[in-house]
């Protein structure tokens, strides 16, 4: 990682502030509510177990009243009794009857009260009973769905490994011949068709990398040496310097194009970068630029460390800088360079004056080659793969970056990047 020198940031006397809200990060209250395959399985399998446990219960309830009667007739049906004594502890009423009558008619209301007593002890017990059951079934259909998709999770546990940029994983899932078998084999095909198409792409970028820049330093080399020569006429003079200046701008664009096929990967490699250190090494170098166009650096840069890579981001930081100046109104223009930090994230905010930019056209400015309109295709204003390769590094740090047109002209660039 490079190391930054701290610029100390211009106060302005009145600095505009942009109107901007970073994107909220996306924080789950409850993670352990998340609706996931195993807690739905085990809620179907459960649902379905307390469902049959109801109708079953049901069904027995009904049984056992049609086996127990009615209730309001007694099977048997006393006639006569010389001696009438009657005791019982769960009927009383049977202990103050004086008649036949009186003591058929106790008799038949004690069962049906026995009747309805034997009935709710039922259904008490076998509702605890069911429930119990319940909350075995839930318990043994969360342990039987985990232990389902425990192939599902190391397929997924891989595709994070792999979306790391780690391409040499695989799943080799063994087992029997099922359909989860099925995906692992056929996601392992995948990862091999993707290993051997990036790992052909690193070596096409090494390979241009060498044969486009030794070419263009040879050329560089011999044309300095002959802008060396005293003897040199004027014309071949100026004409060195036309292919020098022609040479250079072959360089930025082989630089830009290299560095944009690197940064279309993730960043295995992070390390703790200041934001802003690199927007402050960003406003120096380009401080010199922006004297001789008479732009004026403001904002304010606060601490805020980021995971990352310090040569990329050193590179959005620039990139936006250097366009924020190069693309300025002709006098009386400013740039203002702000970084804050934000919960769960880190911001970068590039504001400048310039010409007025429709919102439609917005989009176009991150594609390869694009520009807005013809005054932006100079040859002294770059090679127009600035912002594209701002977009592939901040997407490469897992962040995003939007741009808007300031009333009055000019943009403001947001960078997002999580810490």
């Amino acid at each position: 990682m490079p190391s930054f020198s701290k610029a100390t940031p211009q106060q302005p006397p009145t600095p505009p502030k942009p109107t901007w809200d970073p994107k909220p990060v996306n924080v789950r209250p409850f993670p352990w509510l998340r609706p996931t395959i195993r807690i739905r399985l085990t809620l179907l399998y459960g649902g379905m177990f307390l469902m049959a446990g109801i109708v079953l219960l049901t069904i027995i309830y009904i049984l056992a009243a049609d086996a127990l009667g009615t209730g309001n007739q007694l099977p048997f049906k006393i006639d006569g009794a010389r001696d009438l004594s009657v005791s019982s502890a769960t009927c009383p009423g049977l202990s103050a009857v004086g008649t036949i009558d009186q003591l058929n008619r106790a008799t038949a209301e004690c069962l049906q009260h026995q009747r309805a007593l034997a009935l709710n002890t039922l259904l008490n017990r076998s509702l605890l009973a069911l429930l119990g059951l319940t909350i075995v079934a839930f318990a043994f259909g969360y342990a039987m769905a985990g232990r389902v998709l425990s192939p599902l999770g190391r397929i997924t546990r891989t595709a994070q490994r792999v979306a790391g940029s780690d391409l040499h994983r695989r799943i080799e899932l063994g087992g029997p011949d099922d359909e989860l078998k099925e995906l692992s084999d056929t996601f392992d095909e995948m990862l091999d068709r993707l290993d051997r198409a990036f790992e052909s792409q690193r070596r096409f970028v090494a390979n241009a990398s060498h044969e486009l820049r030794t070419p263009l330093a040879i050329n560089r080399t011999l044309l300095e040496v002959q802008l060396a020569d005293p003897d040199a006429s004027p014309e071949l003079a100026q004409l060195g310097k036309t292919l020098l200046a022609t040479n250079e701008r072959s360089e930025q664009l082989v630089e830009g194009l290299l560095l944009l096929a690197r940064s279309e990967n993730k960043i295995v490699d992070k390390k703790p970068v200041d934001l802003s250190e690199v927007a402050a090494q960003a406003v120096e170098q380009s401080r010199g630029e922006a004297q001789s166009k008479g732009v004026e650096f403001r904002g304010v840069r606060q601490q805020v460390f980021v995971q990352g890579n310090g040569v990329l981001l050193e590179r959005i930081a620039l990139n936006l800088v250097q366009n924020a100046v190069r693309y300025n109104v002709p006098r009386d223009g400013w740039v203002e360079v702000a970084t804050e930090p934000q919960p769960g994230c880190a911001v970068l905010v590039v504001s400048n004056t310039g010409p007025v930019v429709p919102a439609y056209e917005v989009e176009n400015l991150f594609e390869p080659f694009r520009r807005l309109r013809t005054e932006r295709t100079g040859s002294d204003k770059g090679v127009g793969l600035g912002l594209s390769i701002v977009r592939s590094v901040v997407r490469a740090h897992d962040g995003s970056i939007t741009a808007e047109p300031r009333e009055g002209g000019g943009l403001t660039m947001r960078v997002v990047l999580p810490l």
